[in-house]
Protein backbone atom coordinates (compact mmCIF):
# COMPACT_ATOMS: atom_id res chain seq x y z
CA UNK A 1 0.00 0.00 0.00
CA UNK A 2 1.36 3.18 -0.79
CA UNK A 3 1.86 5.62 1.40
CA UNK A 4 1.51 9.68 1.02
CA UNK A 5 4.00 11.88 2.75
CA UNK A 6 3.64 13.94 5.35
CA UNK A 7 4.03 17.73 4.65
CA UNK A 8 6.60 17.63 7.49
CA UNK A 9 8.85 15.01 5.33
CA UNK A 10 8.62 17.02 2.22
CA UNK A 11 9.68 20.02 4.23
CA UNK A 12 12.48 17.68 5.63
CA UNK A 13 13.32 17.04 2.04
CA UNK A 14 13.31 20.59 0.84
CA UNK A 15 15.74 21.30 3.59
CA UNK A 16 18.42 18.82 2.62
CA UNK A 17 17.79 19.68 -1.29
CA UNK A 18 18.39 23.60 -0.32
CA UNK A 19 21.66 22.43 1.52
CA UNK A 20 23.42 21.04 -1.01
CA UNK A 21 26.06 23.29 -3.29
CA UNK A 22 27.37 21.91 -6.39
CA UNK A 23 31.02 22.09 -6.90
CA UNK A 24 30.49 23.62 -10.67
CA UNK A 25 29.83 27.02 -11.26
CA UNK A 26 28.46 28.25 -14.00
CA UNK A 27 31.54 26.93 -16.76
CA UNK A 28 33.53 24.95 -14.56
CA UNK A 29 36.14 26.13 -12.20
CA UNK A 30 37.70 28.61 -14.09
CA UNK A 31 34.79 30.61 -13.43
CA UNK A 32 36.00 31.04 -10.02
CA UNK A 33 35.82 34.31 -8.96
CA UNK A 34 37.08 36.70 -6.00
CA UNK A 35 34.05 38.01 -4.05
CA UNK A 36 33.42 41.44 -2.61
CA UNK A 37 30.44 41.42 -0.79
CA UNK A 38 29.09 45.70 0.26
CA UNK A 39 27.09 45.49 2.40
CA UNK A 40 25.09 49.04 3.75
CA UNK A 41 22.73 49.22 6.72
CA UNK A 42 18.61 49.59 6.51
CA UNK A 43 18.34 50.54 2.74
CA UNK A 44 15.62 49.44 1.29
CA UNK A 45 14.52 47.77 -1.67
CA UNK A 46 12.89 50.59 -3.75
CA UNK A 47 14.86 53.50 -2.92
CA UNK A 48 17.29 52.70 -6.19
CA UNK A 49 17.49 55.53 -8.42
CA UNK A 50 15.92 52.92 -11.69
CA UNK A 51 13.28 51.59 -9.38
CA UNK A 52 9.98 52.69 -10.27
CA UNK A 53 8.57 53.03 -6.33
CA UNK A 54 12.15 55.37 -5.77
CA UNK A 55 12.07 59.19 -5.56
CA UNK A 56 12.18 60.83 -8.96
CA UNK A 57 15.04 62.79 -7.78
CA UNK A 58 17.07 60.08 -6.48
CA UNK A 59 20.68 59.03 -7.52
CA UNK A 60 22.21 56.04 -7.26
CA UNK A 61 24.68 55.65 -10.92
CA UNK A 62 26.65 52.82 -9.35
CA UNK A 63 23.74 50.94 -8.70
CA UNK A 64 22.15 51.51 -11.57
CA UNK A 65 24.99 50.39 -13.11
CA UNK A 66 25.25 47.45 -11.79
CA UNK A 67 21.65 46.65 -12.37
CA UNK A 68 22.26 47.57 -16.44
CA UNK A 69 25.84 45.21 -16.34
CA UNK A 70 24.93 42.70 -14.09
CA UNK A 71 22.09 41.32 -11.99
CA UNK A 72 19.63 42.82 -10.83
CA UNK A 73 17.17 40.52 -8.04
CA UNK A 74 14.06 42.35 -8.35
CA UNK A 75 12.69 40.02 -4.97
CA UNK A 76 15.49 40.32 -2.13
CA UNK A 77 14.42 39.72 1.57
CA UNK A 78 16.24 39.06 4.52
CA UNK A 79 15.13 36.52 7.20
CA UNK A 80 14.91 38.69 10.36
CA UNK A 81 14.47 42.72 9.65
CA UNK A 82 17.47 43.89 12.78
CA UNK A 83 20.92 44.77 12.27
CA UNK A 84 22.64 41.46 14.45
CA UNK A 85 19.95 38.63 13.24
CA UNK A 86 20.51 39.64 9.70
CA UNK A 87 24.86 39.87 10.07
CA UNK A 88 24.77 36.08 11.47
CA UNK A 89 22.17 35.28 8.72
CA UNK A 90 24.10 36.14 6.05
CA UNK A 91 27.80 34.94 7.32
CA UNK A 92 26.04 31.62 8.64
CA UNK A 93 23.60 30.82 6.10
CA UNK A 94 20.91 29.68 8.75
CA UNK A 95 18.06 31.48 10.23
CA UNK A 96 17.81 33.68 13.37
CA UNK A 97 16.13 30.52 15.32
CA UNK A 98 19.30 28.11 14.30
CA UNK A 99 21.97 30.52 15.06
CA UNK A 100 20.64 32.46 18.09
CA UNK A 101 21.83 35.71 17.56
CA UNK A 102 18.23 37.47 18.18
CA UNK A 103 18.66 40.89 19.46
CA UNK A 104 21.70 43.71 18.73
CA UNK A 105 23.08 43.17 22.56
CA UNK A 106 24.73 40.39 22.24
CA UNK A 107 28.23 38.40 20.14
CA UNK A 108 27.33 35.07 18.44
CA UNK A 109 27.43 32.32 20.71
CA UNK A 110 30.58 30.43 21.64
CA UNK A 111 30.83 27.79 18.66
CA UNK A 112 29.26 29.75 15.47
CA UNK A 113 30.86 28.90 12.29
CA UNK A 114 31.21 31.85 9.44
CA UNK A 115 31.61 30.78 5.86
CA UNK A 116 34.68 33.21 5.43
CA UNK A 117 36.22 30.36 7.86
CA UNK A 118 35.38 27.98 5.27
CA UNK A 119 37.36 30.32 2.49
CA UNK A 120 40.26 30.57 5.07
CA UNK A 121 40.72 26.90 5.05
CA UNK A 122 40.86 26.54 0.91
CA UNK A 123 43.74 29.00 1.04
CA UNK A 124 41.35 32.45 -0.08
CA UNK A 125 42.40 35.70 1.74
CA UNK A 126 39.48 37.12 3.65
CA UNK A 127 38.93 40.81 4.96
CA UNK A 128 35.91 42.63 6.57
CA UNK A 129 35.97 46.55 7.24
CA UNK A 130 33.48 48.24 8.51
CA UNK A 131 30.40 47.34 10.73
CA UNK A 132 30.16 43.77 12.34
CA UNK A 133 27.69 44.54 15.16
CA UNK A 134 27.33 40.97 16.43
CA UNK A 135 27.83 41.93 20.40
CA UNK A 136 27.32 45.61 21.09
CA UNK A 137 30.50 46.53 22.43
CA UNK A 138 32.27 44.19 20.88
CA UNK A 139 34.70 44.73 17.99
CA UNK A 140 37.49 42.42 18.15
CA UNK A 141 38.43 40.39 15.59
CA UNK A 142 36.58 37.14 14.61
CA UNK A 143 37.52 33.67 13.18
CA UNK A 144 37.68 33.53 9.54
CA UNK A 145 39.04 36.86 8.47
CA UNK A 146 42.78 37.40 8.01
CA UNK A 147 41.92 41.01 8.39
CA UNK A 148 39.87 43.38 10.44
CA UNK A 149 39.05 46.52 10.37
CA UNK A 150 35.76 47.43 12.36
CA UNK A 151 34.43 49.33 15.48
CA UNK A 152 31.88 48.88 18.38
CA UNK A 153 28.24 48.55 17.82
CA UNK A 154 26.75 51.21 15.95
CA UNK A 155 30.09 53.31 15.86
CA UNK A 156 30.14 57.11 14.34
CA UNK A 157 29.23 58.59 11.55
CA UNK A 158 32.36 60.99 11.41
CA UNK A 159 36.11 60.97 12.89
CA UNK A 160 35.56 56.74 13.77
CA UNK A 161 37.58 54.96 15.61
CA UNK A 162 38.32 51.53 14.38
CA UNK A 163 39.70 48.36 15.33
CA UNK A 164 42.61 47.34 13.45
CA UNK A 165 43.04 43.93 14.01
CA UNK A 166 42.88 44.42 17.53
CA UNK A 167 44.64 47.54 17.78
CA UNK A 168 42.59 50.75 18.02
CA UNK A 169 42.89 54.14 15.64
CA UNK A 170 41.27 57.42 15.48
CA UNK A 171 40.38 58.22 11.59
CA UNK A 172 39.20 61.63 9.98
CA UNK A 173 36.22 62.22 7.90
CA UNK A 174 33.08 60.04 6.86
CA UNK A 175 32.62 56.82 8.08
CA UNK A 176 31.92 54.96 4.48
CA UNK A 177 34.83 57.01 3.03
CA UNK A 178 37.27 56.04 5.78
CA UNK A 179 36.41 52.05 5.25
CA UNK A 180 36.54 52.42 1.56
CA UNK A 181 39.64 53.68 1.46
CA UNK A 182 40.96 50.91 3.94
CA UNK A 183 39.35 48.54 2.15
CA UNK A 184 40.90 50.10 -1.01
CA UNK A 185 44.19 49.88 0.66
CA UNK A 186 44.05 46.44 1.47
CA UNK A 187 43.22 45.20 -1.40
CA UNK A 188 46.05 47.65 -3.05
CA UNK A 189 48.87 46.95 -0.53
CA UNK A 190 47.72 43.76 2.12
CA UNK A 191 45.84 41.66 -0.02
CA UNK A 192 47.99 38.32 -0.78
CA UNK A 193 48.62 38.81 -4.93
CA UNK A 194 49.29 35.16 -5.12
CA UNK A 195 45.69 34.09 -3.53
CA UNK A 196 41.94 34.63 -4.49
CA UNK A 197 39.98 36.66 -2.03
CA UNK A 198 37.25 37.66 -0.33
CA UNK A 199 36.41 41.04 1.07
CA UNK A 200 33.30 42.24 3.13
CA UNK A 201 32.81 45.42 3.12
CA UNK A 202 30.07 46.45 5.57
CA UNK A 203 28.74 50.40 5.88
CA UNK A 204 27.29 52.30 8.79
CA UNK A 205 24.93 54.21 6.31
CA UNK A 206 22.22 54.82 5.42
CA UNK A 207 21.27 54.12 9.36
CA UNK A 208 19.80 56.21 11.70
CA UNK A 209 20.08 58.87 12.43
CA UNK A 210 20.60 59.43 8.68
CA UNK A 211 23.64 61.31 8.04
CA UNK A 212 24.96 61.59 4.37
CA UNK A 213 28.77 62.94 3.60
CA UNK A 214 29.24 66.86 4.45
CA UNK A 215 29.28 67.32 0.50
CA UNK A 216 26.14 65.28 0.10
CA UNK A 217 24.46 67.63 2.81
CA UNK A 218 21.41 69.49 1.51
CA UNK A 219 21.31 67.82 -1.41
CA UNK A 220 17.61 67.21 -2.16
CA UNK A 221 16.27 69.72 0.07
CA UNK A 222 13.07 70.89 -0.93
CA UNK A 223 12.43 68.17 -3.38
CA UNK A 224 9.14 66.58 -3.94
CA UNK A 225 8.05 63.70 -1.50
CA UNK A 226 6.14 60.79 -2.17
CA UNK A 227 4.35 60.57 0.87
CA UNK A 228 2.89 56.86 1.54
CA UNK A 229 -0.52 56.32 1.40
CA UNK A 230 -0.55 54.48 4.57
CA UNK A 231 0.95 57.04 6.77
CA UNK A 232 -1.89 59.15 7.29
CA UNK A 233 -3.69 58.64 10.85
CA UNK A 234 -6.80 57.93 9.68
CA UNK A 235 -9.64 55.43 10.59
CA UNK A 236 -8.93 53.67 6.97
CA UNK A 237 -5.38 53.11 7.33
CA UNK A 238 -6.25 51.39 10.82
CA UNK A 239 -9.48 49.95 10.48
CA UNK A 240 -8.44 46.38 9.38
CA UNK A 241 -4.86 46.34 10.88
CA UNK A 242 -3.84 44.61 14.42
CA UNK A 243 -3.87 46.50 17.30
CA UNK A 244 -0.13 46.57 17.76
CA UNK A 245 0.45 48.05 14.29
CA UNK A 246 -1.71 51.38 15.30
CA UNK A 247 -0.02 51.10 18.87
CA UNK A 248 3.52 50.96 17.34
CA UNK A 249 2.40 54.69 15.80
CA UNK A 250 3.11 56.08 19.44
CA UNK A 251 6.56 54.38 20.05
CA UNK A 252 9.95 55.09 20.19
CA UNK A 253 9.54 53.68 16.20
CA UNK A 254 6.64 55.51 15.46
CA UNK A 255 6.97 58.80 13.22
CA UNK A 256 4.50 60.18 15.76
CA UNK A 257 6.95 59.84 18.85
CA UNK A 258 10.51 58.87 17.28
CA UNK A 259 13.73 59.35 18.90
CA UNK A 260 13.22 62.70 20.65
CA UNK A 261 15.07 62.49 23.90
CA UNK A 262 14.60 60.62 27.21
CA UNK A 263 11.95 60.11 26.26
CA UNK A 264 10.18 62.98 24.60
CA UNK A 265 10.95 66.14 23.87
CA UNK A 266 8.56 67.78 21.62
CA UNK A 267 7.97 68.60 18.76
CA UNK A 268 9.32 65.47 16.80
CA UNK A 269 11.99 65.65 14.30
CA UNK A 270 10.82 66.67 11.00
CA UNK A 271 9.59 63.90 8.91
CA UNK A 272 11.00 66.13 5.78
CA UNK A 273 14.46 66.51 6.73
CA UNK A 274 15.00 62.85 7.92
CA UNK A 275 13.69 61.60 4.48
CA UNK A 276 16.01 63.69 2.82
CA UNK A 277 18.96 62.86 5.36
CA UNK A 278 18.04 59.39 4.12
CA UNK A 279 18.29 60.15 0.91
CA UNK A 280 21.26 61.83 1.01
CA UNK A 281 23.19 58.76 3.02
CA UNK A 282 22.31 56.40 0.09
CA UNK A 283 23.79 58.52 -2.36
CA UNK A 284 26.96 58.73 -0.16
CA UNK A 285 26.95 55.18 0.14
CA UNK A 286 26.40 54.49 -3.98
CA UNK A 287 29.54 57.25 -4.34
CA UNK A 288 31.56 54.52 -1.59
CA UNK A 289 30.38 51.54 -3.63
CA UNK A 290 31.21 53.14 -7.08
CA UNK A 291 35.02 54.01 -5.33
CA UNK A 292 35.27 49.94 -5.26
CA UNK A 293 34.31 49.32 -8.66
CA UNK A 294 36.29 51.56 -10.14
CA UNK A 295 39.16 50.23 -8.47
CA UNK A 296 38.35 46.73 -9.65
CA UNK A 297 38.22 47.76 -13.00
CA UNK A 298 41.37 50.21 -13.33
CA UNK A 299 43.06 47.10 -11.74
CA UNK A 300 43.19 44.40 -13.95
CA UNK A 301 40.25 42.59 -11.44
CA UNK A 302 36.91 42.69 -13.47
CA UNK A 303 36.94 39.51 -15.03
CA UNK A 304 37.73 37.60 -11.79
CA UNK A 305 35.78 39.21 -9.40
CA UNK A 306 32.31 39.34 -8.31
CA UNK A 307 30.94 42.47 -6.48
CA UNK A 308 27.53 41.48 -4.56
CA UNK A 309 25.47 44.97 -3.01
CA UNK A 310 22.79 44.21 -0.46
CA UNK A 311 21.30 45.95 2.79
CA UNK A 312 21.05 44.41 6.25
CA UNK A 313 17.30 44.87 6.38
CA UNK A 314 14.28 47.49 5.08
CA UNK A 315 13.08 50.87 6.41
CA UNK A 316 9.79 52.05 7.19
CA UNK A 317 9.73 55.34 5.29
CA UNK A 318 6.19 56.37 7.12
CA UNK A 319 4.06 53.78 6.01
CA UNK A 320 2.04 52.51 8.68
CA UNK A 321 3.25 55.01 10.74
CA UNK A 322 6.14 53.70 11.16
CA UNK A 323 9.99 54.16 11.18
CA UNK A 324 12.50 51.65 11.67
CA UNK A 325 11.74 48.06 10.11
CA UNK A 326 11.44 44.77 12.29
CA UNK A 327 7.46 44.74 10.87
CA UNK A 328 7.09 41.65 8.05
CA UNK A 329 5.69 44.49 5.83
CA UNK A 330 7.33 44.63 2.82
CA UNK A 331 9.32 48.29 3.39
CA UNK A 332 10.99 46.29 6.29
CA UNK A 333 11.70 42.58 4.72
CA UNK A 334 13.05 43.48 1.25
CA UNK A 335 16.26 44.76 0.52
CA UNK A 336 17.95 45.97 -2.92
CA UNK A 337 20.54 43.23 -4.19
CA UNK A 338 22.85 43.51 -6.86
CA UNK A 339 25.49 41.56 -8.49
CA UNK A 340 27.80 42.77 -11.03
CA UNK A 341 30.80 39.97 -12.46
CA UNK A 342 31.84 40.75 -15.90
CA UNK A 343 32.04 37.56 -18.07
CA UNK A 344 30.13 35.58 -15.99
CA UNK A 345 26.70 37.46 -15.68
CA UNK A 346 25.00 38.52 -18.42
CA UNK A 347 24.71 42.62 -18.89
CA UNK A 348 21.00 43.41 -17.88
CA UNK A 349 19.85 40.46 -15.93
CA UNK A 350 16.72 40.26 -14.16
CA UNK A 351 15.97 37.63 -11.83
CA UNK A 352 12.44 37.39 -10.43
CA UNK A 353 12.63 34.28 -8.34
CA UNK A 354 12.59 34.88 -4.44
CA UNK A 355 16.08 35.38 -2.68
CA UNK A 356 17.35 35.68 0.24
CA UNK A 357 20.08 36.70 2.96
CA UNK A 358 20.31 33.03 4.21
CA UNK A 359 21.82 32.68 0.23
CA UNK A 360 24.48 34.37 0.40
CA UNK A 361 26.73 32.18 2.06
CA UNK A 362 26.28 29.22 -0.34
CA UNK A 363 26.41 31.42 -3.60
CA UNK A 364 29.81 33.02 -2.24
CA UNK A 365 30.79 29.21 -1.66
CA UNK A 366 30.06 28.44 -5.07
CA UNK A 367 31.32 31.24 -7.05
CA UNK A 368 34.43 30.86 -5.59
CA UNK A 369 34.74 26.87 -6.17
CA UNK A 370 34.87 26.09 -2.11
CA UNK A 371 32.71 22.97 -1.10
CA UNK A 372 31.56 23.74 2.31
CA UNK A 373 31.53 20.66 4.89
CA UNK A 374 28.39 18.36 4.94
CA UNK A 375 28.08 19.94 8.34
CA UNK A 376 27.37 23.35 7.06
CA UNK A 377 23.56 22.63 6.64
CA UNK A 378 22.67 26.10 4.93
CA UNK A 379 19.48 27.02 5.31
CA UNK A 380 19.70 28.64 1.54
CA UNK A 381 20.68 27.72 -1.34
CA UNK A 382 23.28 29.22 -3.82
CA UNK A 383 21.73 31.33 -6.29
CA UNK A 384 24.72 31.59 -8.55
CA UNK A 385 22.87 29.33 -11.24
CA UNK A 386 19.92 31.69 -11.53
CA UNK A 387 22.73 34.78 -12.11
CA UNK A 388 24.18 33.09 -15.13
CA UNK A 389 20.47 32.12 -16.51
CA UNK A 390 20.22 28.50 -15.25
CA UNK A 391 16.95 26.74 -14.78
CA UNK A 392 17.30 25.36 -11.76
CA UNK A 393 14.80 24.03 -9.22
CA UNK A 394 13.72 26.84 -6.63
CA UNK A 395 11.41 28.06 -3.72
CA UNK A 396 8.05 29.51 -3.46
CA UNK A 397 8.10 30.84 -0.34
CA UNK A 398 10.45 33.23 1.91
CA UNK A 399 9.98 32.69 6.14
CA UNK A 400 10.41 35.61 8.06
CA UNK A 401 10.98 35.54 12.09
CA UNK A 402 11.54 38.44 14.53
CA UNK A 403 11.32 37.56 18.31
CA UNK A 404 10.38 40.75 20.50
CA UNK A 405 13.07 42.40 22.31
CA UNK A 406 13.04 43.67 25.85
CA UNK A 407 14.76 46.99 24.38
CA UNK A 408 11.87 47.69 22.21
CA UNK A 409 8.92 45.95 23.24
CA UNK A 410 6.40 47.33 20.72
CA UNK A 411 6.46 45.20 17.91
CA UNK A 412 5.82 41.20 19.07
CA UNK A 413 6.98 38.12 17.36
CA UNK A 414 5.94 37.24 14.62
CA UNK A 415 6.40 34.06 12.00
CA UNK A 416 5.72 35.02 8.56
CA UNK A 417 5.54 33.42 5.06
CA UNK A 418 5.10 35.60 1.83
CA UNK A 419 4.97 33.63 -1.52
CA UNK A 420 4.22 35.52 -5.11
CA UNK A 421 0.66 36.72 -4.24
CA UNK A 422 -0.13 36.29 -0.36
CA UNK A 423 1.49 36.54 2.81
CA UNK A 424 0.68 35.34 6.04
CA UNK A 425 1.74 37.03 9.30
CA UNK A 426 1.40 34.85 12.72
CA UNK A 427 1.77 37.34 16.09
CA UNK A 428 2.43 35.12 19.21
CA UNK A 429 1.86 36.39 22.48
CA UNK A 430 -0.50 39.32 22.25
CA UNK A 431 -4.16 39.46 22.06
CA UNK A 432 -4.37 40.74 18.66
CA UNK A 433 -5.23 39.90 15.55
CA UNK A 434 -3.04 37.72 12.79
CA UNK A 435 -2.28 39.25 9.37
CA UNK A 436 -3.03 38.39 5.60
CA UNK A 437 -2.36 40.43 2.48
CA UNK A 438 -2.93 40.09 -0.85
CA UNK A 439 -0.09 41.54 -2.26
CA UNK A 440 -1.06 41.87 -6.06
CA UNK A 441 -4.25 43.76 -5.33
CA UNK A 442 -2.81 45.69 -2.21
CA UNK A 443 0.93 45.98 -2.59
CA UNK A 444 1.22 48.52 0.30
CA UNK A 445 -0.54 45.96 2.73
CA UNK A 446 -3.66 48.96 3.56
CA UNK A 447 -5.75 46.39 4.11
CA UNK A 448 -5.93 43.20 6.63
CA UNK A 449 -8.00 40.03 4.85
CA UNK A 450 -7.74 37.87 7.73
CA UNK A 451 -11.35 37.56 8.18
CA UNK A 452 -12.29 37.65 4.89
CA UNK A 453 -14.38 34.13 3.90
CA UNK A 454 -12.90 34.00 0.65
CA UNK A 455 -9.30 33.84 1.58
CA UNK A 456 -10.14 31.11 4.63
CA UNK A 457 -8.83 28.06 2.76
CA UNK A 458 -5.68 29.77 1.46
CA UNK A 459 -5.62 31.30 5.17
CA UNK A 460 -4.80 27.54 6.59
CA UNK A 461 -2.79 26.71 3.72
CA UNK A 462 -0.19 29.35 4.25
CA UNK A 463 -0.68 28.59 8.17
CA UNK A 464 0.05 25.23 8.11
CA UNK A 465 2.97 25.09 5.29
CA UNK A 466 4.47 27.72 7.24
CA UNK A 467 4.58 25.68 10.63
CA UNK A 468 4.86 22.58 9.07
CA UNK A 469 8.62 24.46 8.08
CA UNK A 470 9.28 26.18 11.17
CA UNK A 471 8.79 22.71 13.03
CA UNK A 472 11.13 21.04 10.40
CA UNK A 473 13.89 23.13 10.83
CA UNK A 474 13.41 23.33 14.77
CA UNK A 475 12.20 26.45 14.62
CA UNK A 476 9.08 26.88 16.76
CA UNK A 477 11.18 27.59 19.74
CA UNK A 478 11.18 31.28 20.65
CA UNK A 479 14.36 32.53 23.11
CA UNK A 480 14.47 33.85 26.47
CA UNK A 481 16.98 35.97 26.87
CA UNK A 482 17.93 37.98 30.03
CA UNK A 483 17.48 42.05 29.71
CA UNK A 484 20.14 43.55 28.32
CA UNK A 485 21.16 47.51 27.54
CA UNK A 486 18.31 50.44 27.43
CA UNK A 487 14.65 49.92 27.19
CA UNK A 488 12.66 52.31 25.24
CA UNK A 489 9.36 51.59 25.89
CA UNK A 490 7.31 54.57 26.75
CA UNK A 491 3.70 55.73 24.71
CA UNK A 492 3.46 59.19 23.45
CA UNK A 493 -0.21 59.67 23.69
CA UNK A 494 -2.37 60.23 20.59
Amino acid sequence: MAHRPTASFLIVLLIVFSSFVPRVACGGAADARNVILVLSDDHRYDFLGFHPGAPQWLETPTMDFMATQGAYISKAFVSTSLCSPVRASILTGQYMHRHGIVDNQRPEPPGTVLFPQYLQRAGIATALVGKWHMGHDDDSPRPGFDHWVSFRGQGEYVDPELNVNGQRRRFEGYDADVLTAEAIRWLGEERPKDRPFYLHLAFKAPHYPFQPAARHKGRYVGKPIPYPDTMARTEGNYRTQPRWVRERRYSIHGIDHMETGRYDQDPVPSFEDWYYSYCEAIHSIDENLGRVIDYVKQHGLADSTMVIYMSDGGFHMGEHGFYDKRAAFEPSIRIPLLVWAPGLIKPGTRIEQMVQNIDLAPTVLQAMNVRPPQDAAWAGASFLPLLCGQTVPWRDYVLYEYHWEWNFPATPTMLAIRTEEFKYVYYHGVWDSDSFHDLVNDPAERHNLIDVPAYQDKIKTLRATMFADFEARGGLNAPLRIPAGERLDQRKLP
